[in-house]
């Protein structure tokens, strides 16, 4: 294993703007593409995969600024969304870190993508929908941020578990995926800060280099994937995502063991 180049750290950077909105996983990604390339993940490393997650984020908030300064209920909603998450992190913060290793994504990544496939096939949506993130009620948003703790798993992805959670709790597709987005905004900013103030002296001048161009890098990629991923949605479903999951698990799995 070997520290990451500029380069590298560029190629993480699309890595995570891709895939940070899709049900994918973008940390399960970061820690495949990071052992693939030899990158040695430690404590900074780590770091760097949840740091950089907040370029993409700000990218959400550039596209939905308005939105999230001129209705106060959402911005209500998103913090009781954000309140389990950010109790349960606050409280298994080592031990959440210890799950980083590409084993533990490749399975994260197969289960999640059968579950997705699964909600697909068999899931009957009710008659009446949540068709905005405006009419979100409390109970829903509360439900959303219980799904996103098992986000937490890496490669389990935080955009699949508010998904889910959302489709569960009668959203449809479009606000589901609309309410995860803005949900990632205080989510990945508390836990961005918190691991810089946790692990603020595990980098080093390079390091810090590095991290500036995976941010930056991160956050115009996500500009773009945002507003795709949207109209993608509307006209497609979860499964081809949970297929892509499944494979790319198994893919990864056979490779390291």
């Amino acid at each position: 294993m070997t520290e990451m180049s500029l380069f590298e750290a560029f190629l993480l950077g699309i890595v995570e703007g891709l895939t940070e909105f899709l049900p994918i996983s973008s940390t399960g990604h970061l820690i495949l593409a990071s052992n693939l390339l030899g990158i040695d993940l430690d404590e900074a490393h780590k770091s760097f995969v949840i740091v950089i997650q907040l370029g993409s984020i700000l990218a959400v908030v550039a596209l939905y600024f308005k939105k999230l300064i001129s209705d106060f209920n959402l911005l209500v909603k998103l913090a009781i969304a954000f309140f389990p998450t950010g109790l349960i992190g606050l409280l298994f913060y080592k031990q959440i870190k210890e799950l980083f290793a590409p084993q533990t994504v490749a399975y994260a990544l197969i289960i999640g993508g059968v579950i997705l496939i699964a909600i697909e096939l068999f899931y009957k949506p009710k008659t009446e929908r949540t068709t905005s993130v405006e009419n979100v009620t409390f109970a829903q948003a509360f439900l959303i941020g219980c799904a996103q703790c098992f986000a937490m798993i890496p490669g389990a992805s935080r955009s699949a578990a508010t998904i889910i959670g959302g489709l569960l709790c009668g959203l449809d597709r479009k606000s589901a995926a609309l309410f995860s987005f803005l949900l990632a905004v205080p989510t990945m900013l508390i836990a961005t800060c918190y691991d810089l103030y946790k692990n603020y002296g595990s980098f080093s001048q390079d390091q810090t280099i590095n991290l500036a161009i995976g941010f930056i890098t991160a956050f115009f990629v996500a500009l773009i994937v945002i507003k795709g991923f949207l109209r993608f949605i509307s006209r497609f479903n979860f499964a081809p995502f949970g297929v892509y999951r499944v494979v790319i698990g198994a893919i990864f799995l056979w490779a390291v063991l």
